[in-house]
């Protein structure tokens, strides 16, 4: 099916402040988050990754909410499925590959941790544990920090539909309310907490009405496209830059792949459902956006043709760089001269 912009939206990026540069690099990281996860499962069903977990269908969400951080100066605490985050925040396809690969040289953990546990002290990229919702205390956290010492950033914490069921989302959206803490709550609502579908896990239509419990503004987005992420956001944003304290974006989008390279998704929804959502894909949305913008389809491809050559020289780096250690894996768990359980010293 094709996809075509709104009726007369293709100014739409300019009356948000955006120039045409912004929109063609909001593309490039589209397309590179799409690119990446695809090749990720590719390797899996290769037999050279033991395991993945697809971002398709979240691009537009991601890639709009992150283009409000300001990087090197906000912080961020995004979730394990934020790979489009991740490359707007300085990530590369090299970086990637190098965790999903499990490689001595990966950036998070030296190839010993989960995949996508983002972190990057150099970029305020916070890194969380897999659980869902223990990022959020840990945000708030970080909020407090600023508003203490006064620094003029703010907070993104990110995670999925499910991620505001348990008890850290609701004890952490109070304590930031109450302080009026400069933080974004940016929940990727794609419908399904893995296998369990959004009615049979929260009783609220739309994620973005929890925030009325906490008096703090909600806003509802349409993450299948990426300029209403962004303007969602850049009012969540701006909001707590004006020192008025917290506020939870619900970015609606859609997993076009099962959980994880483990999980068969054909016990939980429909061939059809999926095909449903993806006559909305947010990468032609974006694609279809651009050319009525002016942006010509000989220079969309050239971006799609640069960055699949980026890609595969990243994978073939990637595989040539050494495995982590058996000796390293005390590493950055005990202190240098703490004993070891054996008696020895790391």
């Amino acid at each position: 099916m094709a996809v075509t912009t709104r009726p007369g939206s293709a100014t739409r990026h300019a009356s948000l402040g955006l120039s045409l540069d912004d929109l063609k690099g909001m593309y490039r990281y589209v397309l590179m988050t799409r690119l990446v996860s695809e090749r990720i499962l590719q390797l899996n069903r290769m037999g050279r990754t033991p395991f993945g977990a697809g971002t398709d269908g979240h691009e537009a969400a991601q890639i709009g909410a992150a283009w409000c951080i300001q990087r090197g100066k906000d912080w961020t605490v995004p979730y394990y499925r934020d790979m489009g985050v991740a490359f707007v925040l300085g990530f590369s396809a090299l970086d990637e590959f190098r965790g999903v690969l499990a490689k001595a040289t990966d950036p998070n953990s030296g190839g010993r941790a989960f995949l996508n546990m983002f972190s990057s002290p150099k970029d305020r990229i916070l890194s969380r544990s897999v659980l869902v919702g223990t990022e959020f205390p840990h945000a708030v956290g970080l909020a407090l920090a600023l508003k203490l010492r006064k620094e003029p950033f703010i907070v993104f914490a990110f995670g999925g539909d499910a991620s505001t069921s348990p008890g850290d989302f609701h004890e952490a959206a109070n304590f930031a309310s109450v302080h009026k803490l400069p933080v974004v709550f940016v929940i990727e609502n794609n419908l399904l907490a893995i296998s369990t579908r959004i009615e049979k896990q929260t009783a609220v239509k739309d994620i973005a009405e929890k925030a009325a419990a906490y008096a703090m503004p909600g806003f509802v987005a349409d993450g299948m496209d990426l300029l209403d992420s962004y303007e969602k956001t850049k009012l969540a944003s701006d909001h707590a830059r004006a020192g008025k304290g917290p506020s939870l974006v619900e970015l609606k989008c859609y997993r076009y792949q099962p959980h994880t390279s483990d999980d068969d998704d054909s016990r939980y929804r429909t061939k059809q459902e999926v095909e449903q959502w993806r006559a909305r894909d947010p990468v032609k949305g974006a694609f279809a956006y651009l050319l009525a913008a002016g942006v010509s389809e000989q220079d969309l491809e050239s971006i799609r043709a640069k960055l699949a050559d980026e890609i595969e020289q990243a994978i073939a780096q990637a595989e040539s760089e050494p495995d982590p250690r058996p000796e390293d894996a005390a590493t950055h768990v005990y202190a240098a001269d703490a004993p070891l359980p054996d008696g020895t010293r790391a």
